[in-house]
């Protein structure tokens, strides 16, 4: 049975603010909590419909009226979890990094995380304007992928001004992707969904490139931000 606290608890954690003081994030379905369990993560608590085999000491059985009170999907997933926030670990500069300058949309994030995870990135450098990769939509969107990627939040631009390495920087205007030459280490810049990459960080870009429109009209104005992440990661991975 759920506590009025934990409600509270529950509910409170869909605000950034309220994770960053609580130092706890939300996890829903069954799926994405395994993942998550079966990795370094700390589990606060867990709330299932079903029992888990494992974690029994920190789960608490519920009923699908109570998961509706505290699930943020439109539809309750069977499980809603609580885990513990991790230390920030530093950024090792090494091989292909993925850096987002204000990356609005939480599935776009997640989506991308995903897409670091699936091409071997390993490391993820965030703006502090880039939404915060423990919003549930986030970590919704990963499905697990969360823990295998090191995500960190700082000043980009000064981490890009510090960086010993090729910086490369997504533009319509930049030069094809298709005939770049591609190093296995660099950072790839990402830009907002709206306004593309800031001026400020344009500055510190070394390589400006572009995925080519083929389309005979030319009329599509830019493609998704996660979806050009994919292009050009594959790209990189190829080449």
């Amino acid at each position: 049975m759920l506590s009025k606290s934990q409600i509270k608890l529950i509910t409170r954690l869909k605000q950034k603010k309220h994770r960053i003081t609580d130092g706890f994030f939300v996890a829903e379905g069954i799926k994405v909590i395994n993942e998550l369990l079966d990795s370094s993560l700390e589990l606060y608590h867990l709330f299932t419909l079903e029992p888990f085999k494992s974690h029994t000491e920190k789960q608490t059985l519920i009923t699908e009226a109570e998961l509706k009170k505290i699930s943020f999907l439109t539809t309750p997933n069977k499980a809603l979890a609580v885990f513990k926030i991790p230390s920030q670990k530093n950024t090792q500069l090494q091989g292909l990094i993925v850096a987002l300058d204000s990356i609005r949309d939480p599935g776009n994030l997640g989506t991308i995380i995903r897409l670091c995870d699936w091409f071997g990135i390993k490391e993820l450098v965030c703006s502090k304007e880039t939404v915060d990769c423990y919003n549930p939509k986030v970590v919704q969107a990963t499905m697990g992928s969360i823990t295998r990627v090191n995500i960190n939040y700082l000043d980009l631009n000064t981490f890009l001004t510090e960086a010993e390495t090729p910086i490369f920087g997504a533009f319509m205007d930049g030069k094809n992707v298709y005939k770049s030459e591609l190093p296995k280490e660099g950072i790839i810049i990402m830009g907002n969904e709206a306004n593309g990459i800031s001026k400020a960080i344009e500055q510190q870009v070394t390589k400006h490139i572009a995925i080519p429109r083929f389309g005979d009209l030319q009329a599509t104005e830019s493609l998704n931000v996660a979806t050009a992440t994919a292009i050009l990661l594959s790209e990189f991975r190829r080449k």
